[in-house]
């Protein structure tokens, strides 16, 4: 569901109770571990840029919360370890069907991977 808030802490006002708490989280660990980067509301959602471009995000959809890794290299290294805990995988995202299916752990490793990350953004071409 995208949102017309115009900053993270008014999206996160609009969130159901049921998934503040996991929504908030994520917003904690990714101002934590993506320095640098710059917080913006963009797409309907929460998104994390470096250089101007957005390379992770999150959002609440109607059946899932949404987590956006758009550098292919850090999501393709965590694909395996995420298959199997009743996630959903896309090219760029994880989507999550209930807020306690997320393994924060393994999202705290994967933003990290994100900071030092320096491969293709999904939707660009190399070279």
């Amino acid at each position: 569901m995208q949102s017309v808030a115009k900053t993270v802490t008014a999206y996160l006002e609009e969130v159901p109770a049921e998934r503040k708490a996991a929504l908030s989280r994520l917003r904690e660990l990714c101002c934590r571990s993506l320095r640098g980067f710059e917080e913006s509301m963009r797409y309907g959602g929460p998104c994390y840029s470096r250089n101007g471009e957005v390379e992770v995000g999150f959002a609440r959809q109607k059946h899932f919360i949404a987590l956006y890794f758009l550098r292919t290299d850090v999501l393709d290294a965590y694909r395996e370890l995420l298959k199997g805990k009743g996630v959903s995988l896309g090219k760029g995202c994880i989507r999550y069907s209930k807020p306690e299916k997320i393994d924060f752990n393994v999202v705290e490793r994967m933003l990290r991977a994100a900071q030092a990350a320096t491969g293709v953004i999904c939707g660009q071409r190399e070279g």
